[in-house]
């Protein structure tokens, strides 16, 4: 797809609804968010080139969301700053879990209802009866005033207080567990600088 391609893409007409009815369950339960479109980001990298011409969406924390699957079948949904370098089998031990792998472009449409590129924590609207889904935070993350997700595709971007946040969770009956990523990030550091048997 060319650069012209990209800047002319928008959500297509599910994505549309997908959204409308995320903005609907978001005021109704008193969540405040900004929305900023823009061409489709598929990645990290993508996200952090295209912000550098659009000053709005330099504000509060981006990050980056893991939708992860335990070898007991359990659904973790992992959601930290977007710079964390994460080293799975720690994050599985320091939440419990059985060893983790990357749940498919299917299951993640199944139960979240969106698309590999458009993982968010808004998706857990679409988990709210089943509740299949387990929430992991980055406790750091949770410290900035304004959070960055997509809402339920990726041509667009909302910004949303941490606060607001912590209440859309607890509308969608998704109670997270903090991790502390600093931490995990130290272990994996202090093991890589550790003598090689």
């Amino acid at each position: 797809m060319s650069p012209e391609d990209l800047n002319n893409a928008g959500p297509d007409n599910e994505e549309r609804a997908a959204e409308a009815r995320l903005t609907a369950f978001l005021q109704d339960a008193g969540v405040g968010a900004r929305r900023f479109s823009h061409p489709p980001l598929f990645r990290v990298e993508d996200s952090r080139a295209f912000r550098d011409s659009l000053p709005e969406l330099k504000e509060g924390a981006h990050t980056k969301n893991l939708f992860l699957k335990d070898k007991k079948g359990a659904l973790w949904l992992v959601v930290c700053l977007e710079h964390r370098r994460i080293h799975i089998p720690d994050l599985s031990r320091a939440l419990g879990a059985g060893r983790f792998s990357f749940g498919s472009a299917e299951l993640l449409q199944e139960v979240l209802g969106v698309r590999p590129g458009a993982v968010s924590p808004l998706a857990l609207i679409n988990d709210i009866d089943a509740r299949r889904v387990r929430l992991a935070l980055d406790a750091q993350m949770m410290q900035a005033e304004v959070l960055n997700f997509h809402p339920l595709h990726n041509h667009a971007t909302v910004a949303i207080s941490n606060e607001d946040m912590l209440k859309f969770f607890a509308a969608c009956g998704h109670e997270p567990t903090m991790v502390d990523f600093d931490a995990l990030e130290a272990l994996a550091a202090a093991r890589d600088t550790q003598p090689k048997p």
